[in-house]
């Protein structure tokens, strides 16, 4: 894919996902005020900046300001998810100047679905159940608790409502060996249907290296192609992004997850 498509798909990217995104769970709201885009979570989901486009330096400052003012009335937390070729250039060192805390950064990764697998090889004995009912999703979490550790309760509110409120956007997957859920995963679709972003595919460390992660990626590239989408996308930290390479994902965007101070 040469530099001129990388960087148009890069802009359909900010506007279908950023900057014309529809909120991401049932219950929350997405508005642009000024220069910035922002989703607010009603029920403890996610909450935070997902596009700003500064015309200075006195223009940003502000605008984080407002968001602070914004996000601290209702007494949210909050992430500013800030892109490399987000403007201006020291946008991060201005958010941690006003207190944020920088992330691990991630690289967004995309790839054209009809470019990709779609016929897992799984393991024997193990399979895929897709998730669709709220008895199903305790598995689910357990998994997520036992790979990724933290509290997993606010991912098991924001599945609660997508399976309830917009069944048709989300994708659960919980992987099984024999009985013994061993990984999970979800599909997450754009209201466009252009875009599909996958979420989790953490695996239980003694179920790793037996091609359960490839396996599971195909699978929803399966899923992605049966709903029409034509781009995958991923935020990748740096153990996943190799792999993901490996299997014909392309780099589009470094993302920085600015964490806001205590409201």
């Amino acid at each position: 894919m040469d530099t001129t498509h990388i960087d148009q798909l890069r802009a359909r990217y900010d506007r279908v996902l950023r900057r014309e995104v529809a909120p991401d769970e049932p219950g929350a709201r997405v508005e642009r005020t000024g220069p910035v885009v922002r989703q607010t979570s009603a029920r403890g989901g996610w909450s935070g900046v997902l596009w700003s486009g500064f015309a200075s330096a006195r223009e940003a400052d502000a605008a984080i300001a407002e968001q602070l003012r914004h996000y601290g009335a209702l007494g949210l937390p909050f992430e500013w998810k800030q892109y490399a070729h987000d403007r201006p250039d020291d946008l991060g060192q201005r958010l941690t100047a006003a207190g944020f805390r920088a992330e691990e950064p991630e690289t967004v990764l995309v790839a054209e679905v009809a470019a990709l697998e779609r016929r897992p090889v799984w393991p024997d004995g193990v399979t895929a159940r897709r998730v669709t009912e709220p008895a199903g999703l305790d598995p689910v979490i357990e998994v997520h608790r036992r790979v990724f550790g933290g509290d997993q309760e606010p991912l098991r509110r924001r599945l609660l409502a997508q399976l309830a409120e917009a069944p048709d956007r989300v994708r659960v997957l919980l992987v099984l060996a024999g009985e013994l859920p061993v990984s999970a995963a979800r599909l997450e679709l754009s209201p466009d249907g252009d875009f599909a972003g996958i979420w989790g595919g953490g695996t239980l460390p003694a179920w790793r290296g037996r091609g359960i992660y490839r396996a599971l990626l195909a699978h929803r590239v399966a899923l992605a192609a049966e709903a029409g989408a034509r781009w995958l996308h991923v935020d990748a930290l740096p153990p996943s992004r190799p792999i993901l390479e490996r299997l014909g994902f392309l780099p589009l965007a470094v993302t920085t997850p600015y964490l806001s101070p205590a409201p």
